[in-house]
This record gives structure tokens, sequence and C-alpha cells, in this order.
């Protein structure tokens, strides 16, 4: 036994040695990586505001026209690394579309290496977006311990995954952007929940609500939409993009709603058979009245998740739209309708799922007593 322990303790020890190195690593990386970038990038050493003009809009909004002069070192570029160039930079001082650079701040540049002056383009965010995966990370595996590794892997696997579909729709526009979405939300949901609960009738039991539920939602959507001939329903933010907008629509709907269903999938099979192995005795009808129970529970918190979650993206596109005065419904109609139809369609699917997880784990139970 105690070898055991020890083992075990020897294991935990070396997983927390390679988190420690590797957090390390990543860290060294992102701060010494300028030679790979092929964009200049350089440091900013020192910064001198020059100018401030007040500038009022038509509506009497008060901002400030800033200008500052920084000096800046190149931080790649081989031969001319290490050269001093001077930058006007202008912002507001809302720095809503621009910035307000610190010395130690890093920025990609335009340059001009004769005249050892530049233009800035971008700022280099690598390190913080680093640091705050480390962050997420960290308590994954605080809250989640071996679960919490399985799901950072399985949202790494998804990521890819879904990166690799967006590419072969591309490249090959003569696929349906909707059946790739399909058999990648078939392979999100096989990959998380079995890297994240393992092989077992729970886990069969969410994939397959899962599954069902994202398909109802869908095709209700795909119902509604077709008997009012999509009306209401504005496109504008796909504007730019040269394909069909309401596949890209249906799609978006597809892989949004997963999220909310798997959760609820996982979460009414878990507690139903939680139940049953308490007392594997316990008579079906009330192990289906407990199972509704829980599902009211969560319904009405998935429902404002999954709307808070959409709409929270077009709050300051409606800000903008309001503040130039835009009547209250063109704004909400521009802004809102895609967002709202795919958060009812995501509730339709989190509603839906309840009772068709709480049957699917009934009858896997009722195998499991056979």
């Amino acid at each position: 036994m105690r070898k055991w322990q020890q083992k075990i303790t020897k294991k935990q020890i070396l997983f927390f040695l390679i988190l420690f190195i590797s957090f390390i690593g990543s860290l060294l990386f992102v701060n010494l990586n300028h030679s790979l970038y092929d964009r200049p990038i350089a440091k900013v050493i020192n910064s001198t505001e020059v100018e401030r003009n007040e500038i009022t809009d038509q509506y009497d909004n008060v901002d400030y026209q800033i200008t500052e002069e920084l000096t800046a070192e190149l931080l790649n570029g081989g031969e001319n690394k290490g050269t001093l160039l001077t930058i006007i930079n202008e912002y507001t001082e809302s720095e809503a579309i621009n910035h307000h650079f610190e010395t130690g701040d890093e920025i990609f540049l335009s340059i001009d290496i004769n005249q050892q002056t530049g233009e800035v383009e971008d700022v280099k965010r690598d390190k913080f977006v680093v640091f705050a995966l480390w962050i997420f990370i960290l308590v994954l595996i605080a809250v989640g311990k071996k679960q919490g590794v399985y799901s950072f892997i399985s949202l790494a696997v998804n990521a890819l995954i879904l990166s690799v579909a967006l590419d072969i729709y591309l490249y090959n526009s003569d696929y349906s952007l909707l059946v790739i979405s399909g058999i990648s939300v078939v392979i999100f949901t096989i990959l998380s929940l079995l890297m994240v609960n393992g092989r077992n009738e729970k886990t069969y039991a969410a994939i397959i609500a899962t599954l069902l539920g994202t398909l109802s939602s869908l095709i209700i959507a795909y119902l509604a939409l077709h008997m009012t001939g999509e009306q209401g329903l504005r496109y504008e933010e796909m504007s730019l993009s040269t394909r069909n907008p309401q596949i890209i629509f249906m799609a978006g709907l597809l892989i949004g709603a997963l999220g909310a269903v798997m959760d609820v999938a996982i979460t009414m099979s878990s507690s139903l058979f939680e139940l049953y192995e308490k007392n594997n005795q316990i008579d079906l009808k009330k192990l289906k009245q407990s199972g509704l129970e829980i599902g009211k529970d969560i319904m009405g918190t998935m429902t404002n998740i999954i709307f808070f979650a959409y709409v929270s993206g077009s709050i300051p596109m409606m800000l903008i739209y309001m503040k130039n005065d835009l009547p209250l419904g063109n704004t909400l109609t521009l802004n809102l309708s895609i967002e709202l139809a795919r958060a009812l369609a995501g509730g339709i699917g989190i509603v839906l799922t309840i009772p068709i997880a709480i049957y699917i784990s009934i009858f896997f139970i009722k195998r499991k007593r056979v």
C-alpha cells in the first residue's frame, strides 16, 4: 500500500515538474521569439506626449486627439536589430480604435530603416495571451484535477478540429459548410465526453442525448425559418462573406448550440446515474421525476447563459447605433436578429435535451439492472 502511494506521489511530482517547466519555457519563448516574425518588432524605450487637441463630434461629445513621440528599439531584422527608431503615434484619449504606448510595450511596425522612422501597425500580444492561457489551465487543474487536464486537452483538440474543418470548407467551396459542421459536431461530442468522463453508460447516454438535442434544435430552427421566410433576420454582419449567409448562419447555430446542449446532457445523465448508484433499487418513475426536477432547476440558468453569451457581443455596436440616434427598433433588428435567433434555437435545444437525456439514461439504467 505504501509503495502504491509512493508511486502515485512520484507521478504527481513529475507531472507538476513538467507543468512548471512548460510554464517557464512557454513564457520565455513568447518573450524571446522576435526573430521568428517576418514583420519588424520594436520595444518602446521612451514615450513623450507632443500635442493634445480637444475634438467634439456632432453630438457635443468631447474627446482628445493626442500625438506622442516614441523612441523604440528594433528587436529583429537581422543586421538592423538594435536600431533606434523615432515613431509618431496619434491616438484618442478613449483609445477606442488606437493605442497609447508606454515604456516596455512591444509593437509591430512598418519601417523606413534609412530614415530610422516607423509607423505602428499592431501590438504584440502573444505573451499576454499565453499568460492568460496558463491561468486558465492552472484553474482547470486545481478544480478538476485529472478531469481538468482532460478538459483542456479536449478543448485544444476541438479547436484544432474546428480550424481544420473551416480550412477544408475555405479551400473546397463545393462542400457544404452545414455538412462539415455536422461532422465536426459529432466528433466534438464524442471526443469531449469520452476524454472527460471516460467509457461508461453515463457518457454514452450523454453523447446520444447531445446529438439528438442538437439535431432537434437545428431541425426546429430550420422549419421555423422556412415557414416564416426568414423575415426579420438581417445578415449584414456576413456581408463581407462571398458564401451563402443562410448556410453560414445555420452552421453557426449548430455549433453554437452544441456547448450548452452538451452541458445539459452530461448534467442530466450524471445526476441520474449518481442517484442510481446510491440506491440501485430506486423506482424508475421516481428516478424520472427526480430528473425532471433537476431539469427544471438548470433550464432557466442555461437558457440565460446562452442568451447573454450571444447578445453580449452586440453591445458595442448597439451603443454606436443608439449614440447616432437610430431608432431603437432598427438598432435591435440590425444587431440582435441573428443573435436572438441563435439564442432561441439554443434554448430550444436545451429544453428538448432534458427529457431526451432522462429517457436515454433510464434506458441504460434498465440495461444495467438486467
